[in-house]
């Protein structure tokens, strides 16, 4: 298997990860206007919490995974509801409320595992490879890629197929008036944040057998969840998948190619679709 085929393979997987994780953000901030910047720790304390369900309770992988998606998905219905509730309208103090909680969990992550990393085994079913058209593909590395599939299907049909998908994307464009015809926003604002929240989590337990989990991984993720959001646009499921897709290609690329130049690489796209399209590449302008 040649250099750019690993290379390919691996931007598609960790485009995946970044889907899992800018997908939610990307629901939240564009139906609430919140800058959640406790993503990333949603995504790191996600690994962290399926690790140990996995080595201290020794659950399955895949039930490790979902109980943490749920854990952590009340942990940010819980942050809207007693946090960001009590803020709604004012950018600044949502903005320093989230980034204060965003080192809370990491001090609270970093007393409670400590500063080595931890790792998470591949589930047994996924180890070794798959070999297709005469190439040898990671199995766990295409689980990944099939997992970030299925689930932008899921939230497609739920936001596009569903009453409360409906009510969503009502919220999304006119809030004061989704209010009028009745629709609770608040509640709409809560489910919102607790499914952003466990995509995190989900995501975190899912990218730990291949990037471990580490202190600091929260910091590390924030930034390339912020630069899909801004190039696919805000509230775009479709644009967070293809933001994903692109700064995977971006970031793996550019680390092997270009190291002294990763991060000019990378945020590049970023400044040049602010400048020419501040909505994103998918996304609405303001009216």
């Amino acid at each position: 298997m040649t250099m750019w085929t690993i290379l390919a393979i691996n931007s598609v997987t960790f485009g995946g990860l970044l889907f899992l994780l800018s997908a939610g953000f990307s629901l939240i901030f564009g139906l609430m206007r919140v800058p959640n910047l406790t993503h990333g720790s949603m995504f790191m304390l996600g690994g962290y919490v399926g690790a140990s369900l996995i080595s201290a309770y020794h659950l399955p992988f895949w039930l490790a995974a979902l109980v943490t998606a749920a854990a952590i998905g009340v942990f940010g219905g819980l942050i809207e509801r007693f946090l960001l509730r009590r803020l709604a309208g004012s950018l600044l103090s949502q903005v320093v409320v989230t980034l204060g909680v965003a080192f809370i969990v990491a001090d609270f992550c970093l007393m409670v595992w400590g500063g080595d990393p931890v790792s998470v085994d591949t589930p047994s079913a996924l180890t070794g490879g798959t070999r297709a058209l005469g190439v040898f593909f990671p199995t766990y590395r295409i689980a990944i890629i099939l997992i970030a599939v299925v689930i932008a299907a899921m939230l497609w049909g739920l936001l596009d197929r569903t009453r409360l998908g409906a009510m969503i994307r009502a919220g999304v464009d006119d809030p004061e008036m989704a209010r009028v015809v009745g629709i609770r926003v608040s509640r709409l604002f809560t489910i919102v944040f607790c499914l952003g929240a466990a995509l995190a989590g989900f995501g975190g337990i899912m990218g730990a057998p291949i990037l471990t989990v580490y202190p600091g991984l929260d910091f590390a993720m924030l930034p390339l969840a912020l630069v899909v959001v801004i190039l696919g646009g805000t509230g775009s499921l479709l644009g967070s998948l293809v933001g994903s897709i692109v700064i995977g290609f971006l970031y793996n690329f550019g680390l092997v190619m270009v190291p002294q130049l990763a991060y000019f690489v990378l945020f590049l796209p970023m400044v040049v679709v602010l400048v020419l399209r501040p909505q994103g590449l998918f996304g609405r302008a303001a009216p």
